[in-house]
C-alpha cells in the first residue's frame, strides 16, 4: 500500500481545467484590484449578499492557482491569519467563569464556542459553493501540509482544514463502484497516474488488470463523483501469490474465477495527497471482501500480496551498526560459501585477523548492495534464510517512535485493519524497486473475516501483531 499523490503536474491540469467553471461565476465580482486579504475580508461579510460571496470566493480560488510558488503562500498565510477574535474570546471566557447557575453556564459556553471558532472556517466553507470547490479545498490542504515545517499558523489552518475535510468525507458518504474496462477514460487514466505500488506500464497491462479474474474498486465521493480516493486491485486465483511479476503477468492464461478459492490484494492506493490521515482504507478493504464473498461462494481465503517499503533501510542501519544477532554462526558459515572470492567472511561479530577479510555483518552489508545478487543462484540460497528471518524479525518486533506501531507503514496499514501476517515470500518481488525496498522480499497478509475484529482490538489496544506460526517461527528470539 502506499499514500501517494499523483505528480504534481497532473493535479495542476485537473485544476486548472475547472478554471473555465469560475471564470463567469468570478466575473461578477466587485473589487478589482484588491488585495487577496481584502477580498477575504469581503467573502466574510457577505457584502452584495450570497451570489456575490459565491463570486468572490470563485476569484479567489483562480487567484490561488493563477500564483507562483510564493504567491500561494502568501495566500495561505493570508487565510490563516483570519483567526479567532482573542479579546471576544476572552470577554466569553470570563462570562462562563462568571456564571452562577447551570443555565448561565450552559448559554455562556455556547457563545465561547461560537466565539472560538475561526472566521477562516466560514471562508474555507465557501470554497465548497463553486464548481470543483471540495476538489480544491482538497489540493489546498495537500499544499498546506508541505509548507508548514513548524509554521504555527499554516499548522492551525491545516487543523481546520482537516476537521472539514474529515466530516465532509465521513465513510458514510462515500460511494463504493466498481472500476473495469467500460470505464470512462478520464477514469482510467486517472489509476495509471494514481498508481504508486506497481506502475501500470501500458494500455494492455491496465486491460490485464481489469480482467474477469481481475476486480477494482474505488470509494467516490459525491463532491468529486469523478475523482477515485482510495482504490485496491484484487486478483482472483487458486492459492495465495508468491511473486507479484507472476501475478501481472499479460501473457499468463485467463483463470475462471468461479474456480477461483482466494481474492488477494496486491495494490493500494490512497489518490488524493489532501486526505492523508482521514482514513478509509480500512473500510474499502472490509466492503471489498464482503462485496466478493456474496458473488463468489468459492473463495475462502483473503489475503494481499504486499511490499515491505522499509524493510532494506531498517536492515542497512542494522549492518552498520554491527548487528550481530542478523546472522547464526551456521547462516555465516553458508553464507561464505555461497559469497563471491572477493567478499571472504569469518564468524558472525567477530574481527577477522589481519588479511583474513571483514565480519560476517559487513559482509553481508556489502553483498545486498551489489546489483543483481539475487541472479547468483549460490549466493541467493546463502542469504534466502537470513533475509527471510530478518523480514519476520522486522515485521513483527521492531518499531518506530510508538512501541505499539508496526515499523513498517504497510504492515501497520493492515495490521491495523485486522489481518495478520500469514507468509513471507523470497524473491516476491524481483523489480529494481522490489530489491532496492525490501531486497526482493514481499508479504502475505491475511484477513480472515472471523477474526478481522479481533485482531484489530489487539493490534490497536495492546500493539499485539498477529501473525501465523510460521512467521512467528522465523522470528523466534525477538517476539
Amino acid at each position: 500500500m502506499s499514500d501517494v499523490a499523483a505528480p504534481p503536474g497532473f493535479i495542476d491540469r485537473a485544476l486548472r481545467r475547472v478554471t473555465s467553471l469560475w471564470r463567469d461565476i468570478a466575473s461578477s465580482a466587485p473589487g478589482e484590484g484588491e488585495g487577496i486579504a481584502t477580498q477575504m475580508r469581503a467573502c466574510l461579510d457577505a457584502r452584495g449578499g450570497e451570489v456575490s460571496a459565491r463570486s468572490r470566493a470563485a476569484r479567489l480560488a483562480q487567484s490561488y492557482l493563477a500564483g507562483d510558488h510564493a504567491q500561494r503562500g502568501e495566500f495561505l498565510r493570508a487565510l490563516a491569519g483570519f483567526d479567532s477574535d482573542m479579546p471576544a474570546v476572552a470577554k466569553a471566557w470570563e462570562a462562563v467563569a462568571a456564571a452562577q447557575d447551570t443555565e448561565a453556564r450552559a448559554t455562556a459556553k455556547a457563545k465561547l464556542r461560537r466565539v472560538l471558532e475561526p472566521p477562516r472556517l466560514r471562508l474555507l466553507t465557501q470554497f465548497t459553493t463553486i464548481p470543483d470547490g471540495v476538489k480544491f479545498l482538497v489540493e489546498l490542504r495537500a499544499d498546506l501540509m508541505a509548507r508548514m515545517r513548524g509554521d504555527a499558523m499554516l499548522e492551525a489552518l491545516e487543523a481546520d482544514l482537516r476537521g472539514l475535510l474529515a466530516s465532509w468525507f465521513d465513510v458514510g458518504f462515500l460511494e463504493l463502484r466498481r472500476v473495469d474496462w467500460s470505464s470512462p477514460a478520464e477514469l482510467l487514466e486517472k489509476l495509471v497516474q494514481y498508481e504508486a505500488v506497481h506502475r501500470i506500464r501500458s494500455w494492455r497491462d491496465l486491460k490485464n488488470r481489469l480482467d474477469s479474474d481481475r476486480r477494482c474498486y474505488a470509494f467516490f465521493h459525491p463532491r468529486m463523483p469523478n475523482e477515485p480516493l482510495i482504490f485496491v486491485e484484487v486478483a482472483l486465483v487458486e492459492g495465495m501469490a508468491v511473486n507479484v511479476q507472476a501475478l501481472l503477468d499479460e501473457k499468463a492464461p485467463l483463470l475462471d474465477a468461479r474456480v477461483a478459492d482466494t481474492a488477494v490484494f496486491y495494490s493500494i492506493n490512497n489518490c488524493q495527497r489532501g486526505l492523508d490521515g482521514i482514513s478509509f482504507g480500512n473500510f474499502l478493504i472490509k466492503r471489498v471482501v464482503e462485496l466478493l464473498s456474496v458473488e463468489f461462494r468459492n473463495l475462502d481465503c483473503f489475503a494481499t500480496l504486499s511490499p515491505i517499503p522499509g524493510f532494506r533501510t531498517w536492515l542497512e542501519e542494522r549492518l552498520e551498526a554491527g548487528d550481530t544477532t542478523l546472522l547464526t554462526e551456521d547462516e555465516a558459515t553458508a553464507l561464505r560459501t555461497a559469497a563471491p572470492p572477493d567478499l571472504a567472511l569469518v564468524a558472525p561479530g567477530v574481527e577477522a585477523g589481519k588479511g583474513d577479510g571483514e565480519t560476517a555483518t559487513q559482509t553481508l552489508r556489502r553483498l545486498i548492495a551489489r546489483r543483481g545478487w539475487a541472479r547468483v543462484e549460490a549466493t541467493s540460497k546463502g542469504l534466502e534464510p537470513i533475509l527471510l528471518r530478518a523480514g519476520a524479525r522486522y515485521l513483527l518486533a521492531e518499531s518506530g517512535r510508538n512501541p505499539k506501531r508496526a515499523r513498517d507503514p504497510v504492515a501497520h496499514f493492515h495490521l491495523s485493519n485486522g489481518a495478520r501476517v500469514e507468509r513471507l515470500n523470497w524473491r516476491g518481488d524481483t523489480s529494481e524497486k522490489g530489491f532496492r525496498e525490501s531486497c526482493g522480499l514481499m508479504v502475505n497478509y491475511r484477513y480472515d473475516p472471523e477474526k478481522i475484529e479481533d485482531y484489530h482490538e489487539s493490534y490497536a489496544g495492546e500493539g499485539k501483531r498477529a501473525a501465523s506460526a510460521a512467521v512467528r517461527k522465523l522470528a523466534k528470539g525477538f517476539v
